[in-house]
């Protein structure tokens, strides 16, 4: 293990000295920090609490290296599954973690509004970068945002000024291009909201890989006073993917953020995500959905930080898995001692498909005030056999009655997505991938 985590170590360095030598201290300073945690912290194990379910053997065990710039290899037939529908103000490329100009479209911006690649960003007079960029996703505990901040060499970035209202959806795309085997990227996003600003924001990360990769993303997102922020995140890589994410989301005073996490592709799977509710009267809605066939691995960790009074929160995950696939869920609810007025709900239920699927299933609330409103239920079961028969009986065939109760399932999630079609284009997806279905 030692080995491998060295290997890491020497990659981060020589992708370093690689880099733009007029990046300014701060930012070299940050790598280098970045650098030495993840040296310290090394590769989480099953003998840690958080990680007890998940054996990162698939990740540890391997010599992953940094992808080469996939630009050149980038063509326009792998973008199309990845459009969303109607119109979008703005389209970010990225191949590889590297930003490609030449497939990104920023002209249906309104004025004042900054989108840049955040390689671009971080060599201008610092700004919002430099107040925002890893101010949430601490590198102290997390050792794969460590490394992914040991690598802060691109990304996407977006800065929407106070007041300012995005109307369509700005989305941000990551894809893994090329054969080369064994290779990581990187990618990285950082999300600024000014008071009283909204936006839809669209993370769709896609390969085709046949050989096993990695891909480590982080993405912070500051939602100011007022703002209204509505995030997605597509993951829909190939099962050779091992796909390890993490999202730090800081919401101010009335501010209402809405997360959306779909997983339904890569082999090991492991999402995180950290609200911390700063502001008196913020909202925030956490909503999951997952599927995993074959022998996949897909780990949701969410933790939800009521460090105000007056906040509400809402999350709904919810997982389908067949074969014999594992999930695990882990829900954490803080409620500060100043919190006060706390109203939060958590719910998670998984649909298992065969007897081998399974999931360890984790609901935890930590209350130090008194006046609070916390509730969270988990449930797990198979296909309500009486349904199907009810379906049955009225002329449906058993695997359309089966295919019926599965939507119905997944759809409490996916019908909370406004975006176009997206959510009937998502359902299709997931159809596509169950097992019996043609692939």
């Amino acid at each position: 293990m030692a080995t491998m985590l060295d290997s890491y170590v020497a990659e981060a360095e020589r992708a370093a000295s690689a880099g733009r030598q007029g990046d300014p201290t701060w930012l070299m300073e940050t790598r280098r920090h970045a650098l030495e945690r993840f040296t310290a912290l090394g590769f989480p194990t099953t003998r840690e609490e958080e990680w007890r379910f998940t054996s990162l053997a698939p990740i540890a065990e391997r010599r992953f290296v940094l992808a080469k710039n996939g630009a050149s290899a980038l063509r326009p037939q792998d973008l199309d599954p990845l459009r969303l529908p109607g119109t979008t103000a703005a389209t970010l490329v990225f191949a590889n973690g590297r930003y490609v100009p030449a497939a990104s479209d920023i002209r249906g911006l309104p004025p004042g509004v900054r989108i840049d690649s955040l390689g671009v960003a971080m060599s201008q007079p610092a700004s919002a970068i430099e107040k925002h960029l890893t101010r949430a996703a601490s590198a102290d505990r997390h050792a794969f945002t460590a490394l992914n901040t040991a690598f802060l060499l691109d990304g996407a970035f977006l800065s929407v000024p106070d007041g300012i209202q995005v109307e369509t959806p700005i989305q941000f795309v990551f894809l893994a291009i090329g054969d080369e085997p064994e290779t990581v990227a990187h990618p990285r996003v950082l999300v600024v909201m000014g008071a009283g600003s909204k936006a839809s924001i669209v993370e769709s990360y896609s390969g085709a890989h046949a050989s096993p990769y990695f891909t480590n993303t982080v993405t912070e997102l500051f939602a100011g006073e007022d703002a209204t922020l509505n995030h997605y995140k597509l993951q829909q890589e190939s099962a050779a993917c091992a796909h390890i994410g993490a999202m730090y989301v800081r919401a101010a005073r009335n501010s209402t953020v809405t997360c959306h996490s779909i997983s339904l592709g890569g082999s090991l799977v492991r999402n995180e995500v950290i609200v911390v509710m700063d502001g008196e009267g913020a909202e925030c809605t956490l909503n999951g959905l997952y599927f995993g066939d074959g022998r996949t691995l897909v780990d949701n960790h969410t933790t939800i930080d009521h460090a105000r009074p007056h906040c509400t929160s809402r999350e709904v995950y919810k997982g389908i898995l067949a074969d014999h696939a594992r999930a695990v869920f882990n829900g954490k609810i803080i409620v500060r001692p100043d919190a006060q007025k706390t109203d939060a709900k958590q719910t998670n239920k998984a649909l298992l498909l065969s007897e081998d699927a399974q999931i360890n299933t984790k609901p935890e609330l930590e209350i130090f005030a008194n006046d609070v409103k916390c509730t969270h239920g988990a449930a797990i079961g198979q296909m309500d056999e009486e349904a199907i028969f009810y379906l049955r009986a009225r002329g449906f065939g058993e695997h359309e009655a089966r295919r019926m109760l599965i939507q119905a399932f997944a759809g409490d999630v996916l019908s909370r997505i406004p975006i176009g079609t997206l959510g009937a284009r998502l359902d299709q997806e997931l159809m596509r991938r169950l097992p019996g279905e043609h692939r």
